[in-house]
């Protein structure tokens, strides 16, 4: 599923038309950013949460050459799915 498609889902299921679908979806998206560039976590009871974890330094390879590079610290957005969702999908 795409952006495309969620928003006529959402549209679909909420009785909104296209546009108001794609603002609510937009903001969502905006704002769940915006969150999560603060370092907040965003929890959504049932469906899961998005975190920021922090992933140290190391050394890995060059597949092509198996030179070793250095790969510099960086954050990263991790999810994890509630528990009805991981029901849901079993």
């Amino acid at each position: 599923m795409n952006k495309a498609d969620l928003i006529e889902a959402i549209a679909n299921d909420a009785g909104l038309n296209k546009a108001d679908a794609k603002k609510a979806l937009d903001a969502f998206i905006d704002n769940a950013s915006k969150a999560l560039k603060k370092g907040d976590r965003i929890s959504l009871v049932g469906f899961g949460s998005f975190a920021i974890n922090k992933r140290s330094a190391r050394t890995g390879r060059n597949p092509q050459t198996g030179k070793e590079i250095n790969i510099p610290a960086k954050k990263v957005v991790k999810f994890k799915a509630g528990s009805e969702l991981a029901e849901m999908v079993k």
